[in-house]
């Protein structure tokens, strides 16, 4: 029965190109192509089932619950650390301000007492760091809580700095808020105190909604960008292709051309080598017609007859006395040792016949 629905499966993949595309959809991170999907259908079925079981980054359902959970409590703690972060921030700021303005009608007691409290809580906020690292760590300067506290303002003093404080807060808001209004539309600047109020009051709407078409338009661009990575991959992947017909095509072509240029290369020198031979021929001609004369051509026409006429009696002459040695070959082993004989008497004659003609004299 798995044979036959895996059977029908893989028969339905060549028609399901929706399916591909759910399958290239649901892994964006994936390197892989609807041809890839096409030639593997197994590996697209696993491929589709596992989709209903993971979200798109690869995580399952339970762990994405679990991470979901973690950030939830990683944002509500990041988001209470901002809002203390951020009024402790601000509060330096109004320190600041005051430390470098030339206001001389400021409250230099409410100013005071807020530095040195803010001090004293950040030396309390350290101290607090180094006994969450470690129980036996000795602190800053053998510093403790209570001995920084007692290093706080008066209680009086603190209480009229905590009255006053919200108002001076506001007020420094108001003026950063007025600074970030006149910074994104400077066009608002000039516009009175409250038709500046009312547009304070809807800067918050209006920077929501810039952040969330920049996290739109940055999903927009991570979705891009994923399309762009797989259309460069099977761009790059049928450049390749491309490229290897094309050098195939230049191969096939450069051998077809190679035969014919040296075909011609090979006439070319044949035609050339005849051109040489025929000046060859030209300059013996030339040569023999500067050398030889018609004088000299005709002495040498008769020496030629009567070379000729001798070379005919030498040949008569060889005739005959080849004819005397064949008959003279008829005697046989006996006639050579008559032969031998007779040259060693003809030799003996010889040398008594000079002896003789020695003792004469």
């Amino acid at each position: 029965m798995s044979q036959r629905s895996d059977t029908v499966f893989v028969s339905s993949l060549g028609k399901g190109d929706s399916l591909h595309q759910q399958v290239l959809a649901a892994f964006p991170l994936c390197q892989m192509t609807e041809g890839d999907l096409i030639q593997n259908p197994l590996f697209c079925k696993l491929l589709a089932t596992l989709s209903q079981h993971v979200d798109r980054t690869g995580l399952t359902q339970h762990l994405r619950r679990d991470l979901e959970k973690a950030e939830r409590e990683l944002h509500t703690q990041r988001l209470g650390w901002l809002r203390v972060e951020s009024l402790h921030r601000v509060l330096q700021e109004i320190v600041q301000e005051h430390r470098f303005s030339k206001d001389s009608n400021a409250d230099e007691k409410f100013f005071s007492t807020l530095e040195r409290c803010l001090l004293l809580g950040q030396c309390v906020r350290q101290l607090d760091c180094c006994s969450d690292l470690s129980e036996h760590h000795n602190t800053v300067l053998g510093l403790s809580e209570e001995r920084l506290m007692r290093q706080m303002p008066p209680e009086q003093e603190v209480l009229q700095m905590n009255q006053r404080l919200p108002s001076e807060l506001l007020k420094h808001l108001k003026k950063k808020a007025v600074n970030m209004l006149s910074y994104y539309q400077p066009e608002w600047e000039n516009e009175s105190e409250g038709l500046r109020n009312v547009k304070l009051s809807k800067l918050p709407e209006l920077l929501d909604s810039e952040q969330q078409k920049a996290k739109s338009l940055t999903e927009k661009n991570r979705e891009n960008s994923t399309l762009l990575q797989r259309q460069t991959h099977a761009y790059l992947s049928e450049l390749l292709k491309s490229m290897k017909i094309l050098q195939c095509l230049i191969l096939d072509l450069r051998l077809k051309a190679q035969k014919d240029l040296d075909r011609k290369k090979i006439e070319y020198f044949e035609a050339k080598c005849e051109i040489g031979l025929q000046r060859i021929r030209l300059e013996m001609l030339q040569v023999q017609l500067d050398t030889y004369t018609k004088d000299k051509i005709a002495a040498h026409k008769r020496i030629t007859e009567k070379l000729n006429a001798e070379l005919k009696t030498s040949e008569m002459e060889k005739q005959a006395v080849e004819s005397k040695l064949a008959s003279f070959e008829i005697y046989g082993k006996d006639f050579e040792s008559l032969v031998e004989e007779y040259s060693r008497l003809r030799q003996e004659i010889a040398t008594k016949s000079w002896a003789l003609k020695e003792f004469a004299t």
